[in-house]
């Protein structure tokens, strides 16, 4: 599945997803709730680009 990377340097990986803030692992880019943001930073998805 896509990474996709913040401006602030964290990874979203799909595959860990976000546990800490309720996204389960198994998580695509697509299916991330509407108002999550960076952990680290409160970046918005817009923010992100896909990663390499």
């Amino acid at each position: 599945m896509q990474k996709w990377e913040c401006p602030c340097g964290y990874i979203y990986d799909p595959e860990e997803g976000d546990y800490e803030n309720g996204v389960e692992p198994g998580t695509p880019w697509e299916k991330l709730p509407e108002g999550w943001v960076c952990p680290k930073c409160g970046a918005e998805k817009e923010d992100f680009w896909k990663a390499d």
